[in-house]
């Protein structure tokens, strides 16, 4: 019996890697500078869409961050030996995801430095100031699991520090979609379904996330990912993107099922220009249909098809963001309920008195 040798990396591979993420640092630094030279504006923020192109990107890694943690949770929670040794990676991907979406989220203040207020200033009729404990609370948790984790003398807590994780991960997800869900002023939100939806939505990005991330480190190391835990993890990914296909679709069907919602359904299915397109072929096809052929069909079982729809899955991950917080959006808001044309400019004013 022949045990593997792992070589570590050479100091070349490690500075082209430092290189790289340096370039990734300098790219959002100089965005960054241009959002505050030129104002948000640049982002495809105007006066009826608040929530912009950065806010796709927080969303997704905010959602992204809670299910990559679902790893961890499976070794840790339920006790399944092979996802044990990947509960660490699990962690500190969960807490770089974590980050980046608030970071991105702290630029939409306009000037960085108001976070002071932010963090010191609640109204707690708000989910936004909800998310604010849920967002702290998170890393804090995950922060105390990865201890547990890396030091044998609290290996003996790391199951009660993992169930703490996996139920505060799962509060945090449904305290994103509530931001939506409570949101009633706009006609694509305002729905309890939005809660699952964002639930399910965590799981298979997060996997996507993690087979890929789990990837390039075994190609960094040497050391392949085990065939029967790769395809284990397929098959989960494959699950969770079909459910979350199917609550789209109940999300959809239940808005036409409303005379009310038939008009914000044709705009965001059939005539809003992008947004139909990005949702059917985006989402739909290249982000669901895609990676559920490529992970169920026994055709497709190498490592290089998993890896595709991984990458296809936040494809289309994206895509789905896009239409529902842009779109959702650039939808005409109804002003005053029941009158025609509500949506339409008014006419001159007249001038009498």
């Amino acid at each position: 019996m022949t045990t593997a040798v792992l070589t570590p990396p050479s100091p070349r591979r490690f500075w082209a890697l430092v290189a790289l993420g340096g370039l990734f640092v300098a790219a959002g630094l100089f965005a960054a500078y241009v959002m505050e030279e030129h104002g948000h504006i640049v982002t495809g923020m105007n006066n009826r869409i608040v929530w912009g192109t950065p806010h796709v990107f927080a969303i997704f890694l905010i959602v992204a961050a809670s299910g990559v943690l679902n790893v961890a949770s499976v070794g840790s929670v339920f006790g399944q030996a092979p996802y044990k040794a990947r509960a660490p990676f699990s962690g500190l991907l969960c807490l770089a995801l974590l980050v980046g979406g608030l970071t991105v989220l702290m630029l939409d203040l306009g000037r960085p430095e108001r976070i002071v207020v932010a963090a010191t200033h609640y109204n707690f009729t708000s989910v936004f100031a909800w998310n604010m404990f849920l967002y702290t609370g998170m890393a804090a948790i995950v922060a105390v699991y990865l201890s547990t984790l890396m030091e044998r003398r609290f290996n003996r807590y790391s199951r009660p520090a993992g169930i703490a994780a996996f139920a505060w991960r799962i509060i945090l997800t449904s305290g994103t979609g509530s931001i939506f869900a409570f949101l009633v002023a706009r006609q694509a939100y305002g729905t309890a379904i939005l809660v699952p939806l964002f639930l399910a939505m965590s799981f298979a990005w997060g996997m996507a996330v993690f087979l890929l991330a789990q990837s390039g480190l075994a190609a960094w190391t040497g050391r392949p990912t085990p065939i029967p835990i790769r395809r284990r993890m397929g098959s989960l990914l494959a699950l969770f993107v079909a459910t979350v296909l199917l609550l789209v679709a109940a999300y959809h069907l239940t808005n036409l099922y409303f005379a009310k919602q038939a008009a914000f359904e044709r705009f965001i299915l059939v005539e809003g220009g992008a947004y139909p397109q990005l949702f059917w072929w985006g989402y739909v096809v290249a982000g669901s249909i895609a990676p559920l052929v490529l992970l169920w069909h026994p055709r497709f079982a190498t490592t290089a098809h998993t890896l595709l729809a991984a990458l296809l899955v936040i494809v289309g991950a994206f895509a789905l963001l896009y239409v529902f917080i842009i779109g959702g959006q650039a939808f005409p808001l109804e002003m005053f309920p029941g009158l025609p044309d509500s949506t339409e400019p008014s006419a001159t004013p007249s001038d009498d008195v």
